[in-house]
C-alpha cells in the first residue's frame, strides 16, 4: 500500500495483471473511487494478448483492499485533521459574521465556503455540524445555504452534500469585514 497527501493506493497482482485501487484522504466509507489495471511487467504475452477477463475482475478482493486501506488512512489523517481544523475556525467565524451583523453577504460566503470544505474532506453530515459551530439549529443552517446558493455564493450538485465555491465567494472573502472577523477570532482564541 502507498499513500500521500491526496489519497491511499492498494496494489493486487491478478495473473499478468497488476491492479491498482485508490480511494481519496478522509473516512473510508465504501469501495475505491478508482480501479486501474495494467500488464505487469514481464507478464507472458500470450496472457496479455488475449485481454482482461471476467475472471481477473471476479478475482479482485475489494474486502482485502479495503482492509488494507482503512490500516493506512491514519498515516494521512493528520492532513485531513488540519483541513478539519481550518474549517471549523471558519465555521466559527460565520458564526461570529451572524451574530455581528445579521445573514450578511460576507457570512454566507464564509458559511459557504465551511460547508463547501467539510463536504470534501468527507464529512457525513455537514450541516448538523456548521450548526454546532455557528450556535443555531440545522434547520437555519439550511435555509442559510439556500440563501448562499440562491445569492451564487455556491453551486448545487445534485444529491450529495457540498457544491463549488463561486468566485463571488472568493471575492467577498477578500473584504476587510471577513478579515476583520477572523483576526477578532483569531483573538479570543490566544
Amino acid at each position: 500500500m502507498k499513500s500521500d497527501e491526496t489519497g491511499f493506493e492498494v496494489t493486487q497482482q491478478q495473473g499478468a495483471w497488476t491492479v491498482r485501487m485508490w480511494w481519496p484522504v478522509g473516512p473510508i466509507t465504501g469501495g475505491p473511487q478508482r480501479i486501474t489495471i495494467e500488464q505487469t511487467e514481464g507478464a507472458p504475452t500470450r496472457d496479455v494478448a488475449r485481454g482482461i477477463s471476467t475472471t481477473v475482475l471476479r478475482r479482485l478482493d475489494l474486502a482485502a483492499a479495503l482492509k488494507l486501506a482503512e490500516q493506512g488512512a491514519p498515516q494521512a489523517q493528520e492532513a485531513l485533521q488540519g483541513l478539519t481544523e481550518i474549517h471549523e475556525r471558519l465555521g466559527k467565524t460565520a458564526g461570529l459574521l451572524l451574530q455581528r451583523g445579521g445573514v450578511s453577504a460576507t457570512y454566507l460566503a464564509a458559511l459557504a465556503t465551511a460547508y463547501q470544505g467539510m463536504a470534501e474532506t468527507g464529512v457525513k453530515a455537514p450541516v448538523p455540524w456548521l450548526a454546532q459551530l455557528i450556535e443555531r439549529r440545522p434547520e437555519t443552517i439550511k435555509s442559510h445555504l439556500k440563501q448562499a446558493r440562491r445569492d451564487g455564493y455556491l453551486t448545487t450538485v445534485a444529491g450529495k452534500a457540498g457544491g463549488e465555491l463561486t468566485d463571488k465567494t472568493v471575492e467577498e472573502l477578500k473584504g476587510t469585514e471577513f478579515q476583520a472577523a477572523t483576526n477578532e477570532f483569531e483573538q479570543e482564541q490566544e
